[in-house]
């Protein structure tokens, strides 16, 4: 009896078995050969980088002998007899690749067969070319798309907007998201780099509105124009509407209260016009309002604060006006707020008192007057933007108890005082910014424990002594602490993460820091008007990273090391006002930062592949604020500041006020990103390079005060950037260049103190002009005077015949006795 029991079931079992094998649940043939041929593709737009066996992580499992549904990032749906694809999670294939590897949109031709999918993500794979519509227009059954961060451009196609089953929809972020390579960077002879605009542009279609059953839209930072199509309004089920860093102008549509269903309204970093729409008050669920750095305009209307669900209102950077005299009890509880620069005036407003779960309070750029309130402190927020107001008094040292502060900006008050030697027990701050104000005393040695510091600004205050040691493990990031009255040796003690540093207009004094090299990930060093002394520091060729080096007025001696020119990355140089002896080093022409147009390199990331900047991270917000010190310049005769995208816009070469000598390196004329050079009172000799009027980006070009000769190169009239121009006190001679910018250039004090200069920007004729050489008359003048000749011999019969005859006529003969 066991026997026959155990009979029947391994029959039973073989039976299932069979009929198992008889329904096959596995994907069919069509989706698996198509998802094959998605990765043959792939591997082979990637088979030219050298990184390609690290990435595309996961298809390793994607092969002929399995089946499809067993695949990694594959999800299917059984069926009566198989497994359809219905899902591909194909985000961050290859994160790692650079420009010089382009993973082209063509490569979803093939997915676009698998009609089953209802589920598509795209994401993180700086994928470039236009968004396929023809393909998409297949996938019929698809709920879920995700392309947010590639580099796609061209327009949205219509045919995304015919898939009414959508519910979510993100192509937010696609713009370049590669670094350069740098081997781009040891390209010496490199002329011109292009890029492809890729980004997603043109307008929003009008067929959004086909999208019923959409709950998530998020199109941000990418480069759409026009105005908010009135058809999102019929889009009732959705969420979340992000539309947030774009190109959109127009109003902010009246009837937007119509889509009760939102909670989070992003219109951010646009050019929207209008008022805040009143309907917007019939949007119970909002949550999330940010409406920030538009062209709105009016009085902000009190009744946001009514909504009892909103946590983040961010209205600032608009022209929108805060009620100062009206009297606020808000029913929600906010945890973000701005207001910057929305004509908030008086005290900080006390009803934020209330507010005890305020995370983040920006007040930037108002009227604001008083003290730093102790309830204020007692809010325990994490970020306090208090920036460009008129607040005075001294700051609490309870606000450096916090555990939750993680951001104090209080830059450009009139706050005044020491800093509490408190401040580091400040365990959780990140960035503490307090330039332009009157603190004063000595910096406390704690501030060197705050290990989470990342950037630091004590910029303009009156700050003595000796700066804080911070340790090798240090995070700190960004230092400035310039225009103080810090002393002692310049402080050199900072941690192997630091990209930018600022010490400039202090008293510092000593040599140049040997230590600094230990800075490999320095990029900005701005050292001027301090009291250093020695020679020029070989060890500076050896922070690859910089991109500014200012070293004026800091009395350096001896000769500039060759080595310099191997800072690829190097776009502003300033050695002015110093001793510096010896000739320009020719391989100046090979700073390929000053190559290469800066309007270029302004757009992209370049930092290492171990740089910290691959990871710090600001939050958007972070825009608002200046993170980069300004950077004195004499530009255009004048002392200018930059900063900013001003900054990064901008290539200098300044090596005037020292002791240079011997010829002008033609190779400078190879530094066509360059918007001024500036050669002035050396002692250099020789002709100025004709290569210069290949300088096609120059702005200013001061060579005055040197003992050049010869002439003006003719190659100048090339020069159609060229405003600003000093060749004064030389021993320069003949015809100064004519051309449509150079004849603009025409005050006599540019040229002035030449021993024979001419032309018609001076209004002195050159000697050929007065002087013809033998045999090379004007044809035009030979004409004349052959015409003037012949005009003299028929004249005088003639005129003596017409002056007879009228003799005659008027009885000048009859009158004769």
């Amino acid at each position: 009896m066991a026997s026959l029991s155990l009979l029947l079931a391994t029959n039973l079992v073989l039976l299932i078995f069979s009929i198992f094998n008889a329904l096959c649940f596995c994907c069919p043939q069509d989706q698996k050969a198509a998802l094959l041929e998605f990765k043959s593709l792939l591997v082979g737009d990637l088979a030219d980088n050298s990184s390609a066996d690290v990435l595309l992580g996961g298809l390793e499992t994607w092969n002929s002998s399995s089946h499809c549904c067993q695949w990694s990032m594959v999800r299917c749906h059984a069926r009566i007899s198989s497994q359809e694809v219905t899902g591909l999670y194909l985000y961050n294939l290859f994160p790692s690749v650079v420009l010089d590897s382009i993973v082209s949109s063509n490569v979803l031709t093939p997915l676009f067969r698998i009609r089953s999918l209802m589920l598509l993500d795209l994401s993180y794979n700086s994928m470039q070319g236009e968004i396929p519509g023809t393909g998409f227009a297949n996938l019929t059954n698809l709920v879920y798309l995700d392309m947010k961060n590639n580099s796609m451009n061209g327009s949205i196609p219509a045919q995304l907007f015919n898939l009414r089953h959508l519910e979510f929809l993100d192509l937010s972020t696609n713009a370049i998201q590669g670094t350069l390579s740098s081997n781009i960077f040891g390209l010496k002879n490199l002329k011109q780099l292009i890029l492809d605009e890729n980004f997603i542009r043109g307008e929003i279609p009008a067929e959004i509105g086909n999208l019923k059953k959409l709950q998530k839209l998020s199109l941000r930072q990418n480069q759409l124009s026009g105005g908010i199509p009135l058809s999102v309004l019929q889009l009732r089920e959705l969420v979340t509407m992000d539309l947030q860093k774009n190109m959109l102008s127009g109003e902010i549509p009246n009837g937007i209260g119509t889509l009760v269903n939102i909670t989070t309204l992003d219109l951010s970093r646009n050019s929207l016009k209008g008022g805040i729409p009143q309907s917007i008050r019939n949007m119970n669920k909002l949550e999330t309002l940010q409406l920030e750095d538009n062209l709105l305009s009016g009085e902000i209307p009190s009744w946001l604060l009514d909504h009892r669900q909103m946590k983040k209102l961010l209205l600032g950077g608009n022209e929108l006006t805060w009620n100062n005299n009206i009297s606020i009890v808000p029913n929600c509880r906010l945890t973000d707020l701005s207001l910057r620069s929305c004509n908030v005036r008086g005290q900080i407003p006390v009803w934020l008192s209330n507010q005890t779960d305020l995370t983040f309070l920006d007040l930037s750029e108002n009227e604001l007057e008083g003290t730093f309130p102790q309830w204020l402190v007692e809010l325990n927020l994490g970020t306090v933007i208090l920036q460009d107001n008129k607040l005075t008094g001294s700051l609490p040292p309870q606000l450096f108890e916090s555990r939750n502060l993680s951001v104090l900006v209080c830059s450009r008050n009139n706050f005044y005082g020491e800093l509490p030697e408190t401040m580091g027990e400040s365990s959780s701050v990140m960035i503490l910014m307090l330039s332009s104000n009157y603190f004063s005393g000595r910096v406390p040695k704690s501030i060197s424990s705050i290990y989470r510091l990342l950037l630091l600004d004590l910029s303009n205050n009156s700050f003595f002594g000796e700066f804080p040691t911070f340790g090798a493990d240090s995070l700190l990031a960004y230092i400035d602490i310039s225009s103080n009255k810090f002393s002692g040796d310049i402080p050199s003690a900072f941690g192997r993460d630091t990209l930018m540093l600022s010490l400039s207009e202090n008293e510092f004094s000593g040599k140049f820091p040997q230590n600094l090299s230990n800075l490999s990930l320095l990029e900005h060093l701005d050292i001027h008007d301090n009291n250093i002394t020695g020679k020029f520091p070989a060890f500076l060729s050896q922070l690859s990273s910089l991109k500014v080096l200012n070293l004026r007025n800091i009395s350096l001696q001896g000769s500039i090391n060759d080595d310099l020119s191997n800072l690829s990355s190097l776009r502003i140089l300033d050695l002015s006002n110093n001793k510096l002896t010896g000739k320009i080093p020719s391989d100046f022409g090979n700073l390929v930062g000053m190559i290469v147009s800066p309007t270029i390199l302004s757009t992209l990331s370049l930092p290492r592949e171990d740089s910290f900047a691959n990871w710090i991270k600001f939050p958007d917000w972070t825009a608002n604020l200046k993170k980069s010190p300004d950077l004195i310049v004499n530009w255009k005769k004048s002392k200018q500041s930059l900063s900013g995208w001003s900054l990064r816009l901008c290539s200098f070469l300044d090596l005037s006020n020292n002791q240079f000598s011997g010829e002008i390196p033609s190779a400078l004329g190879n530094l066509k990103g360059l918007k001024l050079l500036n050669l002035s009172y050396n002692i250099l000799r020789g002709n100025i390079p004709s290569t210069f009027g290949e300088l096609e980006s120059l702005e200013t070009l001061d060579l005055s005060h040197n003992h050049l000769s010869g002439q003006i190169p003719q190659t100048f009239a090339k020069l159609q950037q060229l405003n600003t121009i000093d060749l004064s006190n030389n021993n320069l001679s003949g015809q100064i260049p004519e051309g449509s910018q150079m004849d603009r250039l025409n005050d006599p004090a540019i040229y002035a103190n030449n021993s024979g200069l001419c032309g018609m920007q001076i209004q002195v004729l050159c000697a050929e002009d007065l002087h013809p050489p033998p045999g090379t008359h004007d044809v035009k003048e030979e004409e004349t005077r052959l015409f003037s000749w012949k005009a003299t011999a028929i004249g005088y019969p003639l005129g003596f015949f017409y002056v007879g005859a009228a003799m005659y006529f008027i009885g000048y003969f009859n009158s004769v006795p």
